[in-house]
């Protein structure tokens, strides 16, 4: 009977312990706080910066081509997709690890819309090529329909980035 009673303690507690974890990892922000979209891909709350885990969209001042071979700043829509998104309601951000530069790498909701998700599936971001394929599925919708970034050309962010810290 003892040994039964000292298991469903251990249980107890571990589960405590793990929702407690869990929720101390959780970012919610209501409709009515300030949320600020510093791009397509990362938020700011107050002091805290977040960064969605598993894409990246394009730098806030790069420049991509449509369809008619017109450069448009894909930066600057990418970001006003991401605001468009916010404003829909509470936003709930789950971290999953932090980054070199201690950001909150997160999953983030608006409801029950994985934002991360949608901004793949919107062509307003790409999949990251080493996130175990999450998104991969939302890209190659992207590109089929032709959204985004992906009704002309662009430089994926990353070589983006890469290119104008060398220049």
């Amino acid at each position: 009977m003892w040994k039964i009673l000292r298991g469903l303690i251990f249980a107890v507690l571990v589960l405590g312990v793990w929702y407690l974890g869990f929720k101390e990892n959780t970012i919610t922000v209501n409709a009515n706080e300030k949320i600020k979209v510093v791009d397509g891909d990362s938020l700011e709350l107050g002091r805290r910066r977040i960064r969605l885990l598993g894409i990246d969209s394009p730098e806030y001042v790069q420049d991509c081509y449509d369809k008619q071979h017109k450069k448009y700043s894909c930066g600057i829509k990418a970001k006003k997709y991401m605001e468009k998104l916010i404003a829909q309601g509470n936003v709930e951000c789950r971290e999953v690890s932090k980054d070199r530069y201690e950001r909150s790498l997160s999953v983030c909701y608006s409801g029950s819309q994985n934002l991360n998700e949608e901004m793949v599936r919107a062509g307003w971001a790409v999949a990251y090529r080493d996130e175990e394929g999450l998104y991969d599925r939302a890209e190659e919708e992207a590109k089929e329909y032709k959204r985004g970034i992906w009704q002309g050309k662009f430089m994926r962010p990353e070589l983006f980035r890469f290119k104008n810290r060398r220049e």
